[in-house]
């Protein structure tokens, strides 16, 4: 196993430390939460005292059910109490950080402070921003649900159903219905999840969509520019959109012939703009992403821009794939 060492160390500052912290990005999604509640659960088997940090106050439809499942169950607690939990040793907190390194992406990057120890478990490519911590890095696997996973077996540990369901909707949700990053490892975690007790209908009811998003995404891509096999769509300038629809649009865009690449621009602020952005592998994502100080892997990623037109976040794409083959 490549990732042995990496993973000897983890268990032991997991086993040094009595109180640990688990972390996501912004906008949480299924493979955020799924990896957090999946490490929880290895940390609470080893006596560890848990916490979840969630600031997020809009969710996803999938995350906002698994949040409400868990209450009481798990313990989430956002950035401004964290400080309430903290162990009076330092030496003894450690944070978790899940599904993202970048420090603008995190739920809070000024949590980073009350830390001596972090440890990223993460399949993004590293940055500039990226957090100062161990790190746990695979951008060839297809999700942070499969990683937890691969920890879980490497420590002899089994999850129980529901966390085998939160797992298994994190890879689904990541790869696209196991049409992106998906290798061998990925349809044999996926089989070994639901050998554990994963539910398929579970997984299918957590990624339901409500009939007037899916509308409204229509409209959302009905702007589409489609030019060498990239998909360009750019929102109304008057809607406002959540992160997960934008990179809903962009996954659907592939699905359409002669479409390799493709990239969703509209506001999720009045003065915020995002960009999601897919590829089936033929052009490195986060390459692109990048140049307009975004990030992401291979085969996707996202930006966020501040004080931008959504046709200034366009001219910024057309720039940054000048040169591209």
């Amino acid at each position: 196993m490549k990732r042995e060492k990496e993973y000897k160390k983890l268990k032991k500052l997991i086993k040094k430390s009595k109180t640990i912290f688990f972390m996501n990005h912004k906008n949480l999604d299924l493979d955020a939460i799924g990896s957090s509640i999946g490490m929880y659960s290895i940390a609470e088997e080893l006596k560890k005292e848990c916490f979840i940090v969630v600031d997020d106050e809009e969710h996803e439809k999938g995350v906002g059910k698994v949040l409400k499942e868990i209450e009481g169950v798990y313990n989430v607690i956002s950035s401004k109490d964290l400080p309430i939990y903290l162990n009076k040793k330092g030496k003894k907190n450690l944070l978790i950080i899940l599904d993202t390194n970048k420090e603008e992406m995190l739920q809070n990057k000024n949590v980073l402070e009350y830390f001596e120890k972090i440890i990223i478990i993460d399949h993004h490519k590293l940055g500039k921003s990226t957090v100062e911590a161990s790190l746990i890095i695979d951008e060839e696997i297809s999700s942070t649900c499969e990683m937890v996973l691969e920890i879980a077996n490497y420590y002899e540990k089994k999850f129980k159903p529901y966390v085998c369901t939160l797992l298994l909707a994190g890879i689904v949700l990541d790869t696209n219905n196991f049409t992106l990053k998906t290798d061998s490892n990925t349809f044999y975690s996926a089989y070994e999840l639901t050998a554990y007790g994963a539910s398929v209908k579970k997984v299918q009811y957590l990624l339901k969509q409500d009939i007037e998003e899916y509308n409204e995404r229509q409209k959302l891509i009905s702007n589409v520019d489609v030019k060498k096999g990239i998909a360009i769509a750019k929102a109304s300038p008057y809607v406002i959109y959540r992160r997960d629809e934008l990179a809903r649009a962009a996954d659907e865009l592939l699905y359409f012939s002669d479409i390799d690449v493709s990239f969703v621009i509209g506001k999720i602020e009045k003065n915020v703009v995002a960009v999601s952005a897919r590829s089936l592998g033929n052009k490195d994502i986060s390459e692109i992403m990048t140049r307009i100080k975004g990030g992401g892997d291979a085969t996707s990623g996202a930006a966020i821009i501040k004080n931008k037109k959504i046709s200034e976040v366009y001219d910024m794409i057309t720039d940054a794939l000048k040169g591209e083959k």
